[in-house]
Formats: structure tokens, C-alpha cells, sequence
């Protein structure tokens, strides 16, 4: 018997390689996708499982009630997976709303709708048809850690990281975490967080929530922070660092992260959370600095790299750091302790950072017209607000 899922925001980056791993195997299953396609979300990051008739798509938003209402009773899907979010801090700084109401109001309209189905079939006697609704979801709620020195992982000969998650003990972010938000953003995604609980608590909605750390791949949308410093040295600009750069992050690329949640759709406990990361801590001027150093390396070495530069190849440097003024409210230092997801479902990362990068750079170089594509009028009106006086 085939299974249907409804996959919301997945035209985003981390929903949109998720589906690849969806459709990837031999199962019978129906995908319906459903996405707003606002700037970060990009109907050609999907098109081929269009095209291939992999995925049926729906433009919608997560927000509005009859549609939403109208999908579930159409495709009665078993699994409901929500990518759907305003995800950029620096946005949710400039401005809350949209955040408040696609992250918390679209979540609680999602959950709501699933409710009423729930309810209606069980007052009928008939079997719920939600298995699962798994709520993807940020380490940003758990908010800021005290600043060690980052630490990372390395393969072992299997290609995992081992008991890697012991180093962190207490030293990180578990699930057992208070929920503290320091920006809009993560405020709004703890409040979903909270609410999806709620639904399993009092109505017995059959739910799953990940929380991930930084994610870095191909499809990001340019204004996180891999990918605009990519852009922006291809491009011989100013790369902007806030403050002097020692914000550690946990990196984890995209690809292992489809695969835990995938994982978690699949073996996860119903009503439990589950921390995703990469085992990759860095700071933020690593990052850039680690970035330029790839593409300087690539444009002069492999020749398929040496006409895409924008500027001249002397401006590629470290000489276009800018260190900017800091935002507000920004958090120090994230760290995911994986060991639930690792010791409970068997997974961790495969991907070690260096190869990531290097992976990552490389696609978009490959990929200059699909950045060009998303980096429309209206993004660079709004890095111009965001940059352009600091």
C-alpha cells in the first residue's frame, strides 16, 4: 500500500534536497508539495522532480486555513513534514512579522488542520490517517552557549564520526535544553516548537520535532553566510563579517542533515525531539577566511575555474574582509550534542567539514546562473539595507 506525503516549503534548501532523498528509493509513495515560493524559495530547485513527476506541487502558504484544510482532505496524507519558515536572523531583526506569522501562526494553522481531521475521523471510527508530523526546527531556540575552543570531528574509516558526541557532554545543546530565543526568529521557532508539543500532549497528534545546527550546501539562497561570501568574491566585493568574527557555529552539511531527518521519519519515537548536528565547530572568520582560500586555490589550479571571476584575480583575498557592526542580539556560540539521534536511530554525520566546503564552493561555482537567478532586485535592495551603512 503506497504512502503520501505532504512536504511543506520544500522549493527551500534544506527541504528541497530533503525530497531527493525522499524519492530516492523504490517505494510507493505519493509526494505533494506545498510552498509559498517566497525569495528564498526556488521552484528550479525542484523542477526536475516536477518534470520527472516525482512530486506533485501546490503554491500555497503554509497560513491559509482552506487550503491547507483542503489539501489534507483531498491526499489524506500519512506523513505531514514542515520545512515551511522564515529562516534569516538579520531579516527577523529588520522586520518580525513575516516571521511570527509563517513560523508560529502558519505552524499553529498546519496543526490545527491536522487536529480537526484527526478529530472528525475518530468521531467517525475510522482510523486517523496521520502517522506522523515532524516539525523541522533550529538549535537557534535554544539560544546562546558559553564561547571553548570549536571542535570537530573527523571520519573514521567507515566514513562516521565514531562516539564523537561524548567530547560534548553538557558542553552543548541537548534536548533537555530550555527553550530561550534571542532573536525574533528563534523566538518564533520555539514558539512553534512549543505548540507542536502542546498538540501531542493534549490532542494526541502523533508528532516529531528536529532541531538542527548551521547548514551549509547546495540551493542556500546567498544570504547566508557560505554562499554570500562566495558571491561576493567571485564578485570582487566586500565581505562582511559581524564583529570581529569569533561567533562559533556548528556546521553540518545539508546532505547529512535530509538523511537525519529522513531517519527520524522513518524510526523516531512519536512525541520526542531530536538534535542534528555536524560535529563541525568553527568560527564565523574561519569560515570566510577557509572560503577564500578554496576559490583563490581553484581559480588558479583547475582551469575549468579560471575565467569566473568578476574582478580582477589581485582582489581575491583576505583583504576583502569587512568587519561590520555586530547585530543585535547575536549569540556566541551554538553546539549540537547529537548522541539521542546517534545512539537511539543509528545516525550520524558523513560528511567531514573540509570535504563539505570544498564540495559546496564548487557547486556554486558550477552554479553562477542559478545565483544570479535568485539574487533578483529585491535581495539586493535589501543587502544594501542591511550592509551597505556599516
Amino acid at each position: 500500500m503506497s504512502s503520501t506525503y505532504l512536504v511543506t516549503g520544500a522549493a527551500g534548501f534544506i527541504g528541497s534536497n530533503f525530497l531527493d532523498i525522499l524519492v530516492a528509493d523504490e517505494e510507493d509513495k505519493r509526494v505533494v508539495v506545498l510552498d509559498k515560493l517566497t525569495y528564498c524559495g526556488n521552484i528550479m530547485s525542484i523542477r526536475h522532480l516536477i518534470d520527472s513527476g516525482r512530486i506533485e506541487f501546490v503554491k500555497g502558504d503554509i497560513a491559509d486555513r482552506e487550503l491547507v484544510a483542503s489539501l489534507l482532505d483531498r491526499y489524506e496524507p500519512q506523513y505531514v513534514i514542515n520545512f515551511a519558515a522564515e529562516s534569516h536572523v538579520d531579516r527577523s531583526v529588520d522586520d518580525p512579522t513575516p516571521f511570527i506569522k509563517s513560523n508560529f501562526e502558519g505552524v499553529f494553522n498546519l496543526l490545527e488542520c491536522c487536529r480537526r481531521q484527526r478529530s472528525a475521523q475518530l468521531a467517525s471510527k475510522a482510523e486517523p490517517t496521520l502517522k506522523k508530523y515532524v516539525q523541522i526546527s533550529t538549535d537557534e531556540v535554544y539560544g546562546d552557549l558559553e564561547v571553548c575552543a570549536p571542535r570537530a570531528g573527523h571520519a573514521d574509516e567507515a566514513g562516521l564520526l565514531g562516539r564523537a558526541y561524548e567530547m560534548y557532554g553538557e558542553d552543548a545543546f541537548t534536548e533537555s535544553y530550555p527553550l530561550k530565543g534571542s532573536s525574533p526568529y528563534s523566538a518564533s521557532k520555539a514558539s512553534a516548537d512549543l505548540l507542536v508539543r502542546a498538540y501531542h500532549e493534549t490532542y494526541g497528534l502523533p508528532v516529531l520535532i528536529t532541531r538542527c545546527s548551521n547548514n551549509y550546501g547546495p540551493y542556500q539562497f546567498p544570504e547566508k553566510l557560505i554562499p554570500l561570501i562566495i558571491n561576493n568574491i567571485i564578485h570582487g566585493q566586500p565581505l562582511p563579517v559581524y564583529g570581529d568574527g569569533t561567533n562559533v557555529r556548528d556546521w553540518l552539511y545539508v546532505d547529512d542533515h535530509a538523511a537525519a531527518i529522513d531517519t527520524v521519519l522513518r524510526r523516531g519515537r512519536v512525541g520526542e525531539a531530536y538534535n542534528i548536528g555536524g560535529f563541525n565547530e568553527h568560527t564565523n572568520i574561519e569560515i570566510v577566511r577557509t572560503v577564500i582560500d578554496i576559490i583563490a586555490r581553484l581559480v588558479d589550479t583547475d582551469s575549468r575555474y579560471g575565467g569566473i571571476l568578476k574582478c580582477p584575480r589581485e582582489a581575491v583575498g583576505h583583504k576583502l574582509i569587512k568587519f561590520v557592526t555586530d547585530r543585535p542580539g547575536h549569540d556566541m556560540r551554538y553546539a549540537i550534542n547529537p548522541e539521542k539521534i546517534a545512539t537511539e536511530l543509528g545516525w550520524l554525520p558523513l560528511t567531514p567539514f573540509s570535504e563539505g566546503i570544498e564540495k559546496t564552493v564548487r557547486w556554486y561555482l558550477d552554479n553562477l546562473a542559478w545565483v544570479d537567478s535568485v539574487t533578483s532586485g529585491e535581495y539586493r535592495d535589501y543587502y544594501n539595507r542591511m550592509y551597505g551603512s556599516r
